[in-house]
């Protein structure tokens, strides 16, 4: 679907906008890009309805403008969304003392049933590994990428980040989201793995435009998200963040403290990690009921 323009009255408060979120967060251009539409949407029909500045935007429009959702068939995650990106807005603005009042505080907005991840058994994980043939290149980079990914729970963008100089290291240093840096440990049969891809495969598969890139695709130039994404997908049949998902859940499971999982992670709020918990109570209740013989 085609995102509406912008209203002359709403576009230069939000290009600056966009351009602090870029500036001050660090955020990806896809992602600013999101935050741009939802806030275009919301003025638009703002507009139709005879808003004429941001200024006089009340919470009615609000209201009605997740009314107006609703009977378009969007999402409750997509309302919620769209709600929290102009209601960031507002919040902005009234720091910057440019508008008076948030026409989304205190409005109702769609609840949402908040999945829990779903964490891989680690034998399933250790069997995939198992079953590379590390005989050939792209077997052996393969088997590094998912090793250094379940050691590490890094995300997809950060492992496509890394280059030969955290090859040997111990604990590698990661800037996440938000350009935070965050230190994170590499167990020993990651970097073993890593060791071997570097030493035994890369050479083979690195052509001139591969540079200091760790990981190296078929064709010889650096992998970027998209192509690990794929062989996560081959070699597992799931998604890079299934592994993250992994490895914070077998972290508590093995009784690591939240707050240093909330730092391996990279999570700013400690709710966020906190969801972990609810997965091992789940995964310990399971085990409970197939194994206690008066469950």
């Amino acid at each position: 679907m085609r995102l509406p323009d912008l209203p002359d009255w709403a576009a230069a408060d939000v290009d600056d906008y966009i351009s602090r979120l870029r500036d001050q967060r660090g955020l990806s251009e896809h992602t600013l890009e999101a935050y741009r539409g939802d806030l275009a949407q919301f003025f638009d029909y703002c507009d139709r309805a005879g808003v004429e500045s941001i200024q006089s935007v009340e919470r009615r429009h609000a209201r009605r403008y997740l009314a107006f959702l609703d009977t378009r068939q969007y999402s409750r995650r997509s309302m919620s969304r769209k709600a929290s990106s102009v209601s960031s807005f507002y919040t902005d603005a009234g720091r910057r003392g440019t508008v008076a009042s948030n026409p989304f505080e205190n409005v109702s907005r769609p609840k949402l049933d908040r999945p829990l991840p779903h964490a891989l058994p680690s034998r399933h994980l250790v069997s995939a590994i198992d079953a590379i043939d590390d005989s050939t290149p792209i077997g052996l980079r393969d088997a590094a990428i998912i090793e250094v990914l379940y050691a590490t729970g890094l995300r997809i963008s950060e492992l496509a980040s890394l280059t030969l100089d955290d090859v040997g290291k111990e604990v590698l240093t990661i800037t996440g989201k938000g350009r935070k840096g965050r230190r994170v440990p590499i167990g020993k049969p990651a970097q073993e793995a890593l060791e071997a891809y570097v030493n035994r495969a890369r050479p083979q598969l690195a052509a001139n435009g591969a540079g200091d890139s760790l990981w190296v695709g078929k064709r010889g130039s650096r992998m970027g998200p998209r192509g690990l994404r794929k062989v996560v997908a081959e070699r597992l049949a799931t998604f890079p963040h299934a592994l993250r998902h992994s490895f914070a859940t077998h972290l508590l499971e093995g009784g690591a403290d939240l707050r240093v999982v909330q730092d391996l992670l990279g999570h700013t709020d400690l709710a966020t990690t906190q969801i972990y918990t609810a997965v091992t109570r789940e995964h310990l209740r399971g085990t409970y009921d197939r194994s206690h013989p008066r469950a």
